[in-house]
């Protein structure tokens, strides 16, 4: 390892509720090199976030304290430090990148504003001087109209945009460290790739230091030079890269590797499918033509026409029963809105939608009765979909009064088998979600989904945010409910590991329509269309040696990298 720039010797973070005492962070210690890239992985609950939040001294609440231990960044121990002198290191000398740019950047401010704003605090520079070196940090993070875009705000850009943006305002103040806190989980696998090479870019020609923080195991083996591996607040495993991955000395570490999607090699994985359920005389879901448009943005109220966007441009689908079909493509492909298009959420403009035998154009109102009490969908984002004004069992029981499927009397029950199935301890059914991490918000999310008895369900990206081995146990649940339910799933995900690991059947989006469908060892082994083949390249592998990126085709997503 080169020269450390950052030295943590024996961290100790304790939190201090109701009379009690917990250890957060047990007695960590680790150098940071200078132009070297760490990887801090670990499941929800490990430390991750809490360390680097430690380093800077922002700690989520006055109840968590740094009790031990030192944070040396050259001759200053940070741990010392007045609240002063930490402000002048933040930023200046220590950058944050957050998980959710949509969380952290203001929406009522210019992207420019907001990057220049840390300029002229940190350098003293007058508002021109200012402009003009924000402008040229756009230009580094791949902003194609730095000038233009620096006039934007946040909504008027896509996610893999924003997530730039926040690399932005972190390099404002040219700090010689970069904290990553899971800068790409939501992002789709094109668009990750994008900002994982940014990362390393940056590190080449600014000579930054860089602690990346993610649970995806492919994302450090290809980006990191070493791997701390973190659970339970103790550091389990420190080491270069290719040393853990092939060679790991904890069982935890193992039982990571083993938890970690790669794209199997051509054959597939044995066991891990149940195989294309039989033809039966008719679909659960049929789909004819469906066109799904939407108002053009930026249309005033006066606007002459009527400028239309078809987010769903001419799909046809059947699903069996029983059926796991996966739907993959990049942000703005229509995933998502052909999934509440299903559901009866979006209105269709135009085709059919049959549910179980009823048209929704035609029978409407039958068809949505027969939808809602058979039919449920989980969400990508849990802290949203999940009311943080009930508990979970509050949560769910309302749900089971409203199916009235079973009696009043089973209903406590019922919320226990519902926990136990995704497995949440019972005590949850006292929790709000505000309480509980990403993680567990969404098992809470796919339980509330269970507890319709449904026939199908949606599955909107309902792993994007959890650990690996979090998402195996989820992906793990989803095939026992599929045998035992003969349970139908519609699974939307970004990660093609996993819907290649799952689903039957894979249906490529590419700007609203289907451009490839067919069983999921065909099209992974044989993908016919370009879009597809870049879709697969671009999937981060746990083989340090994979180019991390092979390219979008010639004029596939120009939009990728535009506002």
């Amino acid at each position: 390892m080169s020269e450390p720039v950052l030295s943590i010797r024996d961290l100790t973070v304790d939190a201090r509720l109701d009379g009690e005492t917990r250890r957060l962070i047990d007695g960590v210690s680790f150098d940071l090199g200078r132009g070297e890239i760490l990887g801090l992985v670990g499941e929800s609950g490990s430390g991750k976030s809490m360390i680097c939040r430690a380093l800077v001294r922002l700690l989520p609440s006055t109840a968590i304290a740094i009790t031990g231990g030192s944070v040396m960044l050259g001759t200053r121990d940070l741990t010392r430090m007045d609240e002063d002198g930490m402000r002048a290191v933040r930023g200046a000398d220590i950058g944050m990148v957050f998980q959710n740019p949509t969380s952290h950047l203001d929406p009522v401010m210019r992207i420019g504003d907001q990057i220049s704003e840390g300029i002229r605090y940190h350098q003293g520079l007058d508002r021109r001087e200012a402009r003009a070196m924000a402008v040229d940090i756009l230009r580094q993070v791949g902003f194609p109209d730095p000038h233009r875009q620096y006039d934007g705000y946040p909504h008027e850009f896509s996610g893999g945009m924003r997530q730039r943006a926040m690399i932005a305002v972190a390099l404002a103040c040219n700090p010689d460290i970069l904290i990553a806190d899971e800068p790409t989980t939501a992002l789709d696998v094109t668009i990750q790739a994008q900002i994982l090479k940014l990362l390393m870019d940056l590190r080449d020609r600014r000579g930054l230091s860089i602690i990346l923080i993610t649970h995806d195991l492919g994302i450090v083996a290809q980006t990191c030079d070493r791997i701390a591996v973190l659970r339970h607040g103790q550091l389990l495993e420190i080491g270069e890269k290719r040393q853990v991955l092939s060679a790991p000395k904890h069982p935890y570490t193992i039982s990571l590797l083993k938890s970690h999607p790669s794209m199997p090699e051509e054959g597939g994985l044995p066991g891990l499918k149940t195989g294309t359920p039989a033809l039966s005389v008719r679909p659960l879901l049929e789909i004819d033509d469906l066109v799904v448009r939407f108002p053009a943005p930026g249309l005033g109220l006066f606007a002459r026409g009527k400028a239309e966007v078809a987010a769903v441009d001419g799909i046809s689908l059947r699903v069996m029963p029983g059926e796991t079909v996966g739907i993959v493509g990049e942000s703005g492909s229509g995933k998502s809105t052909l999934a509440r298009a299903i559901l009866g959420l979006t209105p269709l403009t135009s085709g059919h939608i049959s549910f179980d035998g009823l048209d929704l154009a035609q029978q409407r109102r039958q068809t949505l009765a027969q939808i809602r009490t058979q039919a449920a969908m989980v969400f990508q984002d849990p802290y949203n979909a999940l009311n943080p004004r009930l508990t979970i069992g509050a949560m769910l029981a309302e749900v089971l009064h409203v199916q009235r499927k079973i009696p009043a009397g089973r209903i406590p029950a019922r919320i226990d088998e519902l926990l136990d199935l995704v497995g949440l301890d019972r005590e949850f059914a006292t929790r709000r979600p505000l309480s509980m991490s990403g993680g567990q918000c969404q098992r809470a999310g796919i339980a509330r989904a269970l507890a319709v008895d449904p026939k199908l369900i949606i599955a909107d990206e309902c792993v994007a945010a959890l650990d690996v081995t979090i998402q195996a146990q989820i992906i793990d649940l989803f095939r026992d409910l599929k045998s035992a339910m003969n349970l139908t799933l519609l699974f939307i995900a970004h990660d093609l590991a996993i819907v290649r690991n799952l689903c039957d059947r894979v249906v490529v989006m590419y700007r609203g329509r289907i451009v490839e469908e067919g069983l999921c060892d065909d099209v992974f082994a044989r993908p016919q269309h370009a879009y597809t083949a870049a879709l697969i390249a671009a999937i981060p592998d746990i083989d340090p040696d994979k180019p991390l990126l092979g390219g979008l085709p010639a004029g596939a997503s120009p939009h990728l990298l535009t506002a």
